[in-house]
């Protein structure tokens, strides 16, 4: 397949072990199918960056699909609450937390590539708002879509940093990507808004109705 990756430099060969363990996967080599969203990652300090262009070859290779059939949303929030960021301390989301690494965390170690949601800013706020108690399943399903930021791609074992290769660079323009990238993280916060003021249904779930044992796993896969 071909990979992007946004960046500040012209990355040759990725280097495997680097990389912030505080990511949305851990630590690992983070790429995406979309050109243009890798000129917005490449660009997200006001700065031009780098769009670096990789062949891919997965074949044989352990992959991770969170987004597929056989895991449900709960999946994702576990892994994303074992890597990234602030939950807050005594509240219903440090419960959340503990009850998702307990039920939900799915062992990332004998993978060797993970895809799945990409939790930028306004998303991480999307699942945040979920594990307070502020907003349904169904809606957090909803806001995961809107912006269209797609999948994300990781390289995560030292036998996938073997199959990537180095294509070409593109100069990624702040003026265009960052703008780009400002624009819509706008319209996705204020659809989100949107949907976070609309009327829930009688039959949504609650991180509270999960924490109570009141959902059957079928209910999940929204």
């Amino acid at each position: 397949m071909l990979l992007y990756h946004g960046s500040e430099k012209i990355i040759y060969k990725p280097v495997f072990g680097q990389g912030n363990s505080a990511n949305d996967y851990g630590r690992g080599f983070y790429c995406t199918e979309n050109y243009d969203i890798a000129g917005e990652w490449a660009c997200k300090r006001d700065r031009d960056g780098v769009i670096n262009q990789y062949n891919f070859d997965d074949t044989g290779l352990a992959v991770c699909n969170l987004n597929s059939p056989e895991y449900n949303i709960l999946n994702w929030l576990a892994v994303l609450t074992r890597f990234r960021g602030y939950w807050q301390k005594n509240s219903i989301a440090e419960q959340a937390k503990v009850f998702l690494q307990e039920n939900y965390y799915i062992d990332l170690s004998s993978y060797d590539v993970i895809t799945g949601y990409r939790a930028d800013d306004s998303y991480f706020s999307f699942a945040q708002d979920f594990i307070m108690g502020t907003i349904s399943l169904r809606k957090l399903s909803i806001a995961m879509h809107l912006g269209k930021l797609g999948e994300q791609v990781v390289l995560k074992s030292e036998k996938a940093f073997g199959r990537i290769y180095y294509i070409a660079n593109d100069p990624a323009e702040a003026e265009i990507y960052y703008s780009r990238k400002v624009t819509r993280d706008l319209e996705t916060r204020q659809a989100y808004a949107d949907t976070r003021s609309s009327a829930d249904d009688m039959d949504d779930i609650f991180i509270l109705d999960i924490l109570r044992g009141r959902v059957r796993e079928d209910d999940l896969r929204i």
